[in-house]
């Protein structure tokens, strides 16, 4: 952005909405759960759905382009960083209600505070999101899902913003969505709220699935080595994590990305990883399955930036 524009767009934001911090050349590494990314030329975290739509406004009138991200614990963000607004969904909008079998909840909110609110309230179906990290409205952008269920299939409705400020609302049907898929990746819609539509359940059943379903993830994935998540999408009627061991790449590295030793569906950041060392260690990897297996791996991370 050129320092002219940038300055009015920031004392624009600052004029607006004075009570937002704004932040500068922000390195995206901070706001990854990969470590990894260069700086966005400002970073905001809207608390408010009319603190978005004002950010929004803003980024028109000033020709800033923006970027939206959640949690980032399914993104990649390449090294150069990312030019204009990254609105940063992950930290703000965080009301959290249920009422009977039926609970309203912020894009913003953690998603396995949602799948322990759930628990609390003696509801089932969000059980399969209690290890999975990232925001709820990043988890319905995705269609994400674990073990016995995804999104899919315990959304209601959800409450959104277009790039230009206008509100819309999408019905479970209306959502499209498919695996790791929902129109959320075609519309540039922005989830502000999500109605999830769950059941009475028995609530010592419920916390004993939780229970399992984190044993299994602390037993099998490296939770504890910056990553985002699945590296690669399932393929039909195999496992990614499968192939990839099969071909011999478990441990396999480019420089500080790695495919984890622990489990090979996951690449990690073992310590100064770059973007470009997690894209070459993808590459590899695609390619070395392909040769083998006859088998194309999809990413399943996000990449944004430069």
């Amino acid at each position: 952005m050129l320092n002219n524009q940038c300055e009015n767009f920031a004392a624009a934001v600052r004029a607006a909405l004075p009570d937002i911090r704004l932040l500068v050349d922000e390195p995206m590494c901070r706001h990854t759960s990969f470590r990894i990314g260069g700086p966005a030329d400002y970073l905001a975290i809207p608390q408010s759905e009319a603190q978005l739509i004002t950010l929004l406004a803003l980024g028109r009138r000033h020709d800033v382009p923006v970027t939206i991200v959640g949690n980032g614990s399914n993104l990649l963000v390449r090294d150069n960083g990312i030019r204009g607004l990254v609105i940063k969904m992950g930290g703000g909008l965080l009301d959290l209600s249920c009422e009977n079998d039926r609970i309203k909840a912020g894009a913003g909110v953690a998603l396995a505070a949602v799948a322990h609110f759930a628990a609390a309230h003696n509801l089932t179906g969000m059980e399969f999101a209690v290890g999975i990290p990232g925001s709820l409205g990043g988890a319905v952008f995705m269609n994400a899902g674990a073990y016995d269920g995804d999104m899919a299939a315990v959304v209601g409705r959800v409450s959104a913003i277009t790039l230009a400020g206008e509100k819309k609302t999408f019905s479970r049907e209306g959502m499209a969505f498919a695996y790791r898929h929902s129109c959320l990746q075609e519309n540039e819609c922005i989830v502000t709220s999500v109605d999830l539509w769950l059941r009475p359940g028995d609530a010592a059943a419920i916390r004993a699935k939780m229970d399992d379903y984190t044993e299994r993830r602390l037993a099998k994935q490296p939770l504890q080595i910056p990553n985002a998540g699945s590296a690669f999408k399932r393929p039909p009627g195999q496992f990614a994590g499968a192939l990839i061991e099969k071909a011999g790449l478990k441990g396999f590295s480019v420089g500080g990305a790695q495919v984890s030793e622990k489990h090979a569906g996951f690449i990690v950041n073992t310590g100064g990883a770059t973007a470009q060392d997690v894209l070459q260690l993808i590459a590899a990897v695609q390619e070395k399955v392909f040769a083998l297996a006859n088998v194309k791996l999809e990413p399943e991370v996000r990449v944004l930036g430069e």
